[in-house]
């Protein structure tokens, strides 16, 4: 029979380890508890951890795209809001005009009329260089060195960089739009021809309307007018080239030319000339402005040219109008995508929060569990280490 000896010295060293390691896990669940994470570092779960870093930089960059988003929100809702103003000013600058027309007014309350048309000019011009609070302008394209718009001499000029600044994401959403193209750009006449009263004063001409748009091809027509014997009649020209003649005049009534429509109201002397030109992207808001107060101020002009003044007014403040319209339109449309856009992030960013939230925190009541049973155990083992610490001949000898 052989006897196995167990060395006091080896269930010493047992005890002890046992003891370190429970305190080890002991102090490792305390400090997940503390912070809250059960991936602490990326040795507690290498794949965790590294699923949690990808969902961490998810969240970075759709924080950036937040950023950018909230960035031309405000952009667009300046603009929006400056264009808003433009809108009604022009309405007011068209109120103006209609009530120019009136044939009871004098010369003085006509260039009444044209002093608000004036004052109103000067409010938009302050509109157009409004700021953005931020160093900038609403209106200055992609940028410039002070206000975008100068008032010169020869008129208003754009001192900007023509185009728009857009923020860096994966989408295009504006920062600036193009104050030179909103402002200075708009369609001449009524968007597809231009009518023109070339010498007359004794009559006017209407803005005109495409009747046939196939048919427009894109000449400049003369309205040549002869009088013979108490009859009025006119001719065409095309580029100059007679292609009608002998045609009977009926003051007011439409006047049809390769698809286009256009009534000549009161009484054309001989030699008369009304003329159509294609209409261009080269209306300024300040110049029809400017064109209107001059011409309303002009003293000692006949019913017809009062009429011509307020006809041609009327029609490039409304071709002005739409311009500022389309411009806050898309402004409007891009609020409206800015929202969508942020939707979107809110739920990406929702998204990599719960897939980060899964792979490192912690589940605190499992964790309370396994902390009072790792407490239990580490008490447990303080006092079985205290038990064998006894376990010598000497303490045996002196019991």
């Amino acid at each position: 029979m052989s006897v196995q000896r167990i060395s006091t010295s080896n269930a010493y060293d047992s005890a002890l380890t046992n003891l370190m390691q429970r305190q080890d896990n002991l102090t490792g669940t305390q400090e997940q508890m503390t912070s809250g994470k059960r991936v602490v570092k990326a040795s507690d779960d290498p794949a965790s951890a590294a699923r949690a870093e990808r969902a961490r930089a998810l969240e970075d960059r759709t924080t950036s795209s937040q950023k950018a988003v909230d960035a031309s929100n405000n952009a667009m809702t300046l603009t929006e809001s400056a264009l808003g103003d433009a809108g009604e000013l022009l309405q007011q600058a068209r109120e103006l005009l209609v009530s120019a027309g009136d044939a009871s007014y004098s010369d003085s309350e006509r260039a009444s009329k044209a002093s608000a048309i004036a004052a109103i000019r000067s409010q938009l011009l302050s509109v157009a260089n409004r700021p953005d609070g931020q160093g900038g302008f609403v209106f200055s394209g992609q940028g410039s060195g002070g206000a975008p718009f100068v008032d010169q001499p020869g008129g208003v000029v754009f001192k900007g960089v023509g185009g728009s600044v857009n923020v860096a994401t994966d989408e295009p959403l504006p920062l600036t739009l193009d104050g030179g193209n909103i402002w200075l750009s708009a369609n001449t006449g009524n968007g597809v021809f231009v009518t023109r009263n070339t010498n007359s004063t004794g009559a006017w001409i209407d803005s005109g309307r495409v009747t046939a748009p196939d048919q427009v091809t894109g000449s400049t027509y003369d309205i040549q007018f002869s009088t013979a014997g108490g009859t009025t009649t006119y001719s065409v020209l095309q580029d100059g080239n007679a292609i009608s003649t002998g045609n009977a005049f009926t003051s007011g009534q439409d006047i049809n030319v390769a698809g286009m429509s256009f009534a000549i109201t009161g009484t054309p002397a001989d030699g008369d000339d009304f003329q159509t030109t294609p209409s261009t992207k080269s209306l300024s808001v300040f110049d029809a402005l400017d064109s209107a107060v001059a011409r309303l101020s002009k003293p000692d002009q006949s019913g017809p040219d009062v009429q011509q003044a307020v006809q041609d007014g009327i029609r490039d403040i409304d071709q002005c109008s739409s311009s500022i319209s389309s411009a806050r339109a898309f402004a409007g449309t891009t609020l409206q995508r800015l929202d969508g856009v942020k939707g979107r992030l809110d739920a990406t960013e929702l998204s990599a929060q719960t897939d980060r939230s899964s792979a490192e925190d912690l589940d605190m009541v499992k964790a309370l569990s396994s902390f009072n049973q790792q407490q239990t155990g580490y008490q447990a083992a303080l006092q079985s280490y205290a038990t064998i610490q006894k376990l010598s001949l000497f303490n045996y000898l002196n019991a």
